[in-house]
């Protein structure tokens, strides 16, 4: 952990020292324990120890949100995980909560109020949104030249919290432009696995929706596509590999465009 962009600072060890940063970086599951989006979690942080944020992360003291609970039915399970998370979170007095993770920023933002877990959620992509308007974060390299890119709306990010632009916007400052799927913004297509789909079997039927979702960006005839969500990472690239397509369409996460762009 000598490599500065890899320094990941951790609330605990800040509050021994009578610290308190600006913003709790809400890893989430897939960023703790998920191979790929390990990368995308690491990505993010070495963008926010690129700008110089004041921030931390729980580590060990981080729990899941309960979303899947919830979403499965389980409601004594969901407010048993938030009641823990909010306890944490209230005795290191957090305010801002920057999420990678669409279903983290979605519970935390929406759903734990009503607990008494109130802070001022913020999703990464229109946190990196905001950098680049603001002239803080400078893409002056384009490590993509000459490749096509679109974009996949995650359900919980768009239609749930109505976040469509700030993605684009920062995907378009690196690559120019984002060719939109026929389904797209609001009328969307699902990669499949909300709602806890993601761990439970396969129901009946005649497709699989990350199918039918990949189908839809390989028609488009485009290099990458770009994806803000854990769930849709793992979904858009099991069904690339189905497809047979990994040496011509890449799954790269928001954050990782940014990595690349400014060579971290």
């Amino acid at each position: 952990m000598t490599d500065k962009k890899l320094h990941v600072p951790v609330m605990a060890d800040l509050a021994a020292k009578g610290e308190k940063p600006e913003y709790l970086y809400w890893v989430g599951c897939a960023g703790a324990f998920d191979d790929r989006y390990q990368k995308v979690a690491r990505a993010f942080a070495k963008i926010l120890n690129h700008l110089e944020i004041s921030y931390a992360v729980l580590g060990k003291e981080e729990s899941c949100t309960g979303d899947a609970a919830k979403r499965a039915g389980n409601e004594m399970l969901f407010q048993m995980q938030a009641m823990q998370n909010i306890e944490v979170l209230n005795a290191y007095e957090v305010d801002k909560i920057i999420c990678t993770c669409p279903h983290c920023y979605n519970t935390l933002k929406n759903e734990y109020p009503e607990l008494g877990g109130n802070y001022n959620v913020i999703n990464y992509t229109e946190f990196l949104d905001e950098m680049i308007q603001d002239g803080k974060l400078k893409l002056e390299n384009n490590p993509f030249k000459g490749e096509s890119i679109t974009y996949h709306d995650p359900c919980y990010l768009g239609r749930g919290n109505k976040i469509y632009d700030a993605p684009r916007n920062v995907v378009k400052a690196v690559f120019g432009d984002v060719k939109e799927l026929k389904r797209s913004r609001s009328f969307g297509l699902c990669c499949g696995a909300g709602g806890a789909q993601m761990f439970k079997e396969a129901e009946k039927g005649d497709k699989e929706v990350n199918i039918e979702r990949t189908e839809e960006i390989i028609e488009r005839k485009v290099d990458k596509v770009a994806s803000a969500c854990p769930f849709c990472m793992t979904m858009l690239t099991d069904g690339i590999k189905l497809k047979n397509k990994e040496s011509e369409l890449q799954n790269l996460d928001v954050a990782e465009i940014i990595e690349k762009a400014l060579e971290l």
